[in-house]
């Protein structure tokens, strides 16, 4: 057997086991939801052919909208109020000075809690009875707050409890300010540049690509938000954090309807899809590489 041939042969025996993995886990699922998506299907009886009715009726379904529209609030003012806090604690903690490992495993140390027991603390902190939240409004003469019954607080609230988890982004950016030369800090402060414009214009453009990555994997776990609704709210009050994927799991695993939830799960997959797109679209103009920064407009 030739060289070239046992080489052929020895990286389709490497990649077998993913292979495999890849059409039982992934594909095989895949193409049998797409299939229930155009059928009547219960679970307890037999597919029923549908065509696109499915799509119709959530076209058609307004708490399907709200749930987008729900999704989209958390994607428009949660996700960037949190990548903002991810930098500037990763600013925070890029430093040398001693004892700064401490606050780092500090702040990470949240995202490793599991995301019900997550949810389980935030709502007794939230608890409009004993809260601590409204222990400390008490302190300022601030009345009560109903913060996950009251329709205009409730999405505001998820969003204070996404804030407590931004360990892993932090990380990420940490380790992007870390690749950054400092050869590019010390010819600016031999130019006199202050702080301000070595962030606006060497760490910034430079974090870009990391801003980058961590906008686009928001976006999917944005649209993937399920258990703080499970855990905190039910979709309440009103359906204001009925997000997509509660939306679509109430269908799946209440109501039984699996041909709308396979449906709602295509539509969901190219949402994601047209999101992903149009970012790296627009991330020509403002995502910056190490050389070739001078070369973009």
């Amino acid at each position: 057997m030739k060289k070239s041939r046992r080489e052929e042969l020895s990286f389709y025996l490497f990649a077998a086991p993913w292979l495999f993995g890849l059409l039982i886990f992934f594909a095989g699922p895949a193409i049998a939801s797409f299939v229930l998506s155009l059928t009547d299907y219960n679970i307890l009886s037999s597919p029923t052919y549908v065509g696109t009715d499915n799509f119709q009726f959530l076209f058609h379904d307004e708490l399907f909208w709200k749930s987008l529209m729900n999704t989209l609030y958390m994607i428009v003012i949660a996700l960037p109020i949190t990548l903002i806090a991810q930098i500037l604690l990763a600013l925070f903690v890029n430093t040398e000075r001693k004892g700064i490992g401490v606050f780092r495993t500090i702040y990470y140390l949240p995202y490793l809690v599991p995301a019900v027991a997550t949810g389980i603390l935030w709502g007794m902190l939230f608890n409009t009875d004993f809260g601590l939240l409204n222990n400390v409004l008490n302190w300022f003469g601030i009345p009560p707050q109903s913060w996950l019954s009251n329709p205009q607080l409730a999405k505001p609230s998820i969003t204070i409890m996404l804030l407590w988890t931004t360990g892993s982004g932090m990380l990420i950016y940490l380790a992007g300010l870390k690749g950054i030369p400092k050869h590019l800090y010390e010819s600016a402060i031999i130019d006199g540049a202050t702080r301000r414009r070595q962030f606006w214009h060497i760490t910034l453009p430079l974090l870009s690509p990391t801003i980058f990555f961590n906008l686009i994997m928001g976006i999917i776990g944005t649209f993937q938000m399920f258990t703080e609704a499970y855990v905190l709210t039910k979709g309440g009050p009103n359906y204001e954090t009925t997000f997509y994927m509660y939306y679509l799991y109430n269908n799946a695993f209440k109501y039984f309807k699996m041909g709308i939830a396979s449906a709602q799960a295509w539509i969901l997959f190219l949402v994601i899809l047209v999101f992903t797109l149009i970012v790296i679209r627009i991330s020509r103009k403002w995502v910056y590489y190490e050389g070739e920064a001078g070369n973009k407009q």
